[in-house]
């Protein structure tokens, strides 16, 4: 098998994988209210999913995430789980994780926690609940909070995803890192992308994420971690909380120079990166060309991974901005 080392001279070793572009939420900055999503038959199947991911892994893929849409509304998603929490198990991944919204994991977590995921990612914006289910529009903060718990009770490592949304939710800054640290989660902090049609207007919302950490800024101290995931944030400790605290700052700070993943849509495409449009299709080539055909386009899609997104340009000019939406990619 090759390596996975695309045209910039990147090692690629993280593959995300989108089950689903269906969520039970509607977030204001992932989609519209009214979306269409995909027929049934354009998915890719489970035995489909798990082909590729062989043979991914076996090209090289160290890491593998699960996404959506929220990956666990697709119905029979715990045979998937068992599937590929199998490569943990044999030692072929480092690691299996999972991005979710939490409203699904009272009843999950125990099914992840046997499918060898040792950490999930939990999308929270606020622990405000009107705020929560504005931002959501009608998602219930309480049926996530106990979701969250289950996970945690189930010993699996949590970290939350707060997208930094201006005069929304940064006011709630310090009360999430306070919630977290006392909670022994992780946190992330997200800047909004320029992603997808009909979605909050991007110019109004978006806040740098120096703007939005000053306030946790001027009653905590930041020093800088060693830490990485396999992801693109970079980590701080938040003393005297001892919380970890990952920034990811695709505008305000580009991350581009070290990234290392590729993206698997639902419907078998591959792109090669988040703010692009430039992909290939995966789908075709199993059903219709075999296994050799994957590996050719594999190699295609390491060539063509571009240097770095686009996303200032795009923010600035919305002409420019992908009609993409983020659950249609997997974030």
């Amino acid at each position: 098998m090759t390596n996975m080392i695309d045209g910039q001279g990147r090692h690629i070793d993280y593959l995300r994988i989108s089950v689903t572009d269906r969520c039970n939420f509607r977030c204001h900055y992932c989609m519209p209210e009214k979306q269409t999503f995909l027929p049934h038959g354009d998915l890719l199947d489970y035995s489909e999913i798990a082909l590729l991911a062989n043979r991914f892994i076996a090209h090289g893929i160290r890491k593998i995430r699960l996404t959506g849409g929220e990956p666990l509304v697709r119905r029979d998603i715990e045979v998937l789980l068992k599937e590929l929490g199998g490569h943990v198990e044999a030692g072929r991944l480092d690691e299996l994780t999972l991005t979710t919204n939490g409203s699904r994991l009272t009843q999950f977590a125990p099914i992840l926690a046997n499918a060898s995921f040792s950490r999930i990612n939990i999308s929270l914006d606020s622990l405000n609940p009107e705020t929560f289910r504005t931002i959501t529009r009608g998602g219930d903060l309480t049926q996530v909070l106990s979701g969250i718990a289950a996970a945690a009770a189930q010993g699996i490592g949590i970290k939350i995803n707060m997208v930094a949304l201006k005069d929304e939710n940064e006011a709630e800054l310090v009360a999430m890192a306070e919630f977290c640290a006392a909670n022994g989660y992780d946190l992330s902090l997200i800047e909004t992308m320029p992603l997808g049609e009909g979605v909050a207007d991007r110019q109004d919302r978006y806040i740098a994420m120096d703007d939005f950490i000053a306030p946790l800024r001027e009653r905590y101290a930041l020093s800088p971690l060693a830490h990485r995931s396999s992801g693109p944030a970079r980590y701080w400790n938040v003393a005297p909380l001892g919380l970890r605290l990952g920034l990811i700052t695709p505008l305000s700070h580009n991350f581009c120079d070290d990234c290392n993943r590729l993206r698997l849509t639902t419907d078998g495409k591959i792109y090669m990166c988040l703010g692009s449009t430039m992909h290939v299709d995966f789908r075709k080539a199993l059903r219709e060309d075999g296994m050799a055909a994957v590996d050719t386009l594999l190699q295609k899609a390491l060539r063509l991974k571009p240097a770095r997104h686009d996303f200032e340009r795009q923010m600035a000019d919305p002409e420019l901005r992908l009609s993409r939406h983020m659950n249609a990619t997997g974030g």
